[in-house]
């Protein structure tokens, strides 16, 4: 399990590596200690950890906790969405401008001109808590979707998960460049260096796939993380080949240039806009996935684009 960064996390690692029934979790005393929280807790519904007991993840201690975190996450999640009472009426062309509006900045254009070696190794330390298990979080979304939705995201993560070749699988293709670069690969290895940022976005994430009611926020936050990849995939390329990086992880970039030009029309159209069609009380939770995928994303850029200038 992680290492514990304040009372509310330490409370949680203790209880899931020997559950006890009742006692009461103590308030987080930092942004930092309940994110960690939440990812551990989250954590127990993918892999698990070694010094956790497998049955942890269902004690009622450990789902009242993770319950109060998700409200709060999601609380924070909806006050930064601007746009809440928008009429939707063309899904495919809200979402363009949901990415449109974005003036985030980019860590791909930052690699591609000046990053230095240091600085790529620690953006792929943070990314690789959620690459490594890139798709895994959309998949929990398949079976609260109709017909037409699910059929195309199967599609779509099938793609991802290597058309079932485990050599051509994302989060494979990640973990083989990790090794390359010199970085671990293992699941989860470098959790302890993530930014609050970081467990930020993969908590969202996770919340948004295995909630039933935010299945709308989940396709959005698909699509619009389809719909912003292609470029910066390239981008990243470009940038590993200036620092002579141009080995498995620049082919894990490449391969998402072809793949997410396709996975852009199949999240907008055949999913987020069937799904809407069928739904029409979903149209508005696409838009607010869509948001809060560009606005975590741009909150991380900001983190370490600033902790590098300090630098």
């Amino acid at each position: 399990m992680p290492k514990p960064r304040g009372p509310l996390s330490e409370w949680v690692v203790a209880r899931l590596a020997t559950p006890v029934d009742g006692g009461h979790a103590p308030t987080a005393d930092e942004w930092d200690d309940e994110c960690i929280a939440l990812w551990t807790l989250h954590e127990m519904s993918y892999r698990g950890f070694e010094d956790a007991a497998d049955d942890a993840e269902w004690q009622p201690a450990m789902l009242a906790v993770r319950h109060e975190l998700e409200v709060a996450l999601e609380q924070r999640l909806r006050r930064r969405w601007p746009g809440a009472d928008a009429e939707v009426a063309d899904v495919p062309a809200a979402l363009e401008a949901v990415v449109a509006a974005d003036d985030g900045p980019s860590l791909a254009d930052h690699v591609r001109r000046r990053a230095t070696t240091d600085e790529v190794l620690e953006l792929f330390r943070q990314r690789s808590v959620y690459q490594l298990k890139e798709a895994d979080p959309m998949t929990w979304v398949i079976p609260h979707l109709p017909v037409r939705s699910k059929a195309a995201l199967v599609e779509l993560q099938y793609d991802e998960y290597g058309g079932g070749d485990p050599n051509r699988m994302h989060s494979h293709l990640f973990a083989r460049g990790m090794v390359d670069v010199g970085l671990r690969a293992e699941y989860g290895a470098y959790v302890d260096d993530a930014l609050p940022e970081t467990l930020e976005l993969n908590n969202a994430l996770s919340m948004l796939g295995m909630h039933r009611r935010l299945r709308g926020a989940a396709v959005g936050h698909l699509a619009a993380f389809e719909m912003t990849s292609t470029l910066p995939s390239r981008k990243m390329v470009q940038g590993l080949g200036r620092l002579g990086l141009d080995g498995p992880m620049a082919a894990y970039f490449d391969e998402h240039v072809e793949a997410d030009a396709v996975h852009e029309l199949l999240a907008a159209r055949d999913i987020c806009a069937t799904l809407a069609e069928d739904e029409p009380d979903q149209a508005a939770e696409i838009l607010f996935g869509a948001f809060t995928c560009v606005d975590l994303e741009a909150r991380l850029a900001t983190a370490l684009l600033t902790s590098w200038d300090a630098a």
